[in-house]
């Protein structure tokens, strides 16, 4: 809200996180990344706020890849919208609310992940936090909460890969305190 308001106030150019056309393609490009970095990639995982990146991945491979969705248990927009066939208010709380927060997913993305997601995971707190420290601890990799929900799902075993299937996991966002990864 205070950024439209800025935004007619100053002529600023309005830019929304996840909701937006732009924006939906430009986090698109990560799959463009993935395609070109990884061959043969079977499945991509991918953490779930607003849904503008899973729609982005999503909207880019169109098929061609397994995208699957992964929220944490306490912030499921997603789920939910999914639940109801539409984006639906939820409330969000706990671990990763800072950037997997969005109490409603985009419609935007929504009507992308409707199209081309296989589903979404949910996974609890405690496995993005374990998840968060293994990254850390094994891979010297710092991922905020949000960053490491994706990699919960296979360190929790909520995703599963078949022998020999070739999953990519998108790990992003270094917003952490670095004494919590100890």
């Amino acid at each position: 809200m205070a950024s439209r308001e800025r935004a007619a106030r100053t002529g600023a150019l309005m830019v929304h996180a996840y909701d937006q056309p732009e924006v939906v393609a430009g986090q698109g490009t990560l799959g463009y990344e993935f395609a070109h970095q990884v061959l043969d990639l079977d499945t991509v995982l991918v953490a779930v706020g607003g849904g503008g990146l899973i729609g982005g991945i999503a909207a880019w491979f169109a098929g061609k890849v397994r995208v699957i969705g992964v929220e944490p248990q306490m912030a499921p927009s997603l789920t939910m919208a999914l639940q109801a066939q539409k984006p639906v208010d939820v409330e969000v709380a706990e671990v990763a609310v800072d950037s997997l927060g969005a109490k409603c997913v985009g419609s935007l993305a929504f009507a992308l992940v409707q199209q081309y997601v296989e589903r979404v995971l949910l996974v609890s707190d405690e496995s993005i936090q374990l998840s968060q420290r293994t990254l850390w601890n094994d891979l010297r990799i710092v991922a905020e909460p949000g960053g490491a929900t994706a990699i919960a799902a296979l360190f929790s075993r909520a995703y599963q890969p078949a022998p020999g299937e070739r999953v990519g996991v998108v790990i992003c966002g270094g917003n952490t305190d670095p004494g919590l990864l100890a």
